[in-house]
């Protein structure tokens, strides 16, 4: 019998920082929730001489990844260094010596996580990414253990914190994105390349590792149809609260008769919509369930303590794994073949604004259009601008991506409209 779990860091940055002050700061809960000690054995850096968030015992600091990764006393392993390849080869390494594996690495997940949970269940290994989802939010156990019984229907949410602070600060206090996208760099939410964040690539790798959860299906990066932020205007976000609508960045995920699609669009959703509420650097994720209904999860999306905390909680149960010796059962083989939803079965309402011709029987022609393809407006708007053009903003009723589409291509060819400024998905009864 083990008197005390032994922790290896790779990486002490913001969250493995988070990890160093939870483990010590929190011992007496860890000693009473476990009836034994945890404590960290070695920490990998990059440089030993770096100034640090936490204070640390030098001794406790190695720049050689063997003294975490062959270290005989090392029990459970901690990946919370970032990057794709080099964490993929420490991780498989730690497998490979029988080390429980725990990290936040979201991209290495979306991109190699059914890899390495295989090997996980091979070596008779735990592993586990609670953090890599929703920062401090208990989702994926949510998904996993609370859920485990019922059939997911759809998942929908905002889970990128930069991107819905820079839509906040747009929809609240008129901001530009540029300059929303400033602010948020200059606090911390943003990075100085935002490119992953803003235009959806974060948020995609994130739907890919909830879509495979909720849905049992092998889904890859390359199924998810991703559209960031960068092009989204205030004039369409002030239009938008005419209408009662909210502008988010919405990872989208649903199953139909055993098909799935995935997306991560800028979405406006009906003000009544719970993820309408959502504002600033907070995340939150829209559960739809066979028997359960709705459910939704809601709390910090990023930080050092709140995501330290979904990978303690991690730990935690690797370790409460240990003390009953199940570790490695937790691997399920996906179920379903994966069959990708055609456009022509994805339905939704769409905003749509253009520049039209201020002339007499110019609206007719666009609604004579939509009308020949079944597709029938629920809110319009116009405004008059200079030189005879009016612009027009119109809400439809549900309709197929592919009809939809294909209404913008003819309205491309219509002599009375000018311009398609802007058009973007809408959830929640834009009524």
């Amino acid at each position: 019998m083990k008197n005390e779990v032994s922790i290896g860091l790779l990486g002490l940055g913001v969250v493995g920082s988070g990890v160093l002050k939870i483990i010590e700061s929190h011992q007496e809960e860890l000693v009473h929730q476990l009836g034994l000690p945890v404590k960290v054995d070695k920490v990998l850096v990059r440089d030993i001489e770096k100034a640090r968030q936490v204070e640390v015992d030098e001794s406790l600091l190695t720049t050689n990844s063997d003294d975490v990764l062959k270290n005989p006393n090392i029990d459970v392993v901690v990946e919370v260094m970032g990057g794709v390849e080099q964490a993929r080869e420490y991780i498989l390494e730690a497998l490979h010596a029988k080390k429980h594996v725990i990290t936040a690495n979201k991209d290495l997940i979306a991109l190699h996580g059914p890899e390495l949970e295989k090997v996980a269940s091979e070596n008779g290994c735990d592993l586990f990414y609670e953090a890599s989802v929703g920062g401090g939010i208990p989702l994926l156990r949510g998904l996993s253990d609370g859920l485990v019984s019922d059939r997911i229907q759809q998942v929908m949410g905002i889970v990128n914190g930069t991107t819905n602070y820079i839509l906040t600060k747009m929809d609240k206090e008129g901001e530009s994105y540029e300059d929303a996208l400033q602010k948020a760099q200059e606090l911390g939410f943003a990075e100085a390349d935002p490119t992953a964040d803003v235009e959806g690539l974060d948020a995609a790798r994130k739907m890919v590792i909830l879509a495979r959860l909720s849905f049992l299906t092998n889904v890859e990066l390359d199924d998810v149809d991703v559209e960031g932020i960068s092009n989204v205007s205030l004039t369409d976000i002030e239009y938008g609260k005419k209408l009662n609508l909210t502008m988010k960045l919405i990872g989208f995920a649903k199953r139909t008769n055993g098909e799935i699609e995935v997306n991560v669009k800028p979405t406006f959703l009906s003000d009544t919509h719970p993820l309408a509420s959502v504002n600033d650097e907070y995340n939150a994720v829209y559960v739809s369930g066979e028997a359960v209904g709705e459910t939704m999860f809601y709390g910090p999306g990023a930080g050092s303590l709140p995501t330290a905390t979904a990978v303690m909680s991690d730990v935690v149960k690797a370790i409460r794994n240990m003390l009953l010796g199940v570790n490695g059962k937790q691997f399920i083989q996906p179920k379903y073949e994966k069959k990708i939803t055609p456009k022509s079965s994805r339905f939704s309402q769409f905003y749509l604004r253009m520049n039209v011709k201020d002339e007499t029987g110019a609206f007719a022609s666009i609604s004579d259009l939509f009308n020949k393809r079944g597709i029938s407006f629920e809110r319009i708007l116009q405004t008059p601008r200079e030189k005879g053009f009016a612009e027009v903003i119109v809400v439809t009723h549900e309709t197929s991506y592919e009809n939809f589409t294909n209404a913008l291509q003819e309205l491309n060819d219509l002599h009375v409209v000018e311009s398609i400024e802007s058009n973007y998905r809408v959830e929640g009864n834009a009524k």
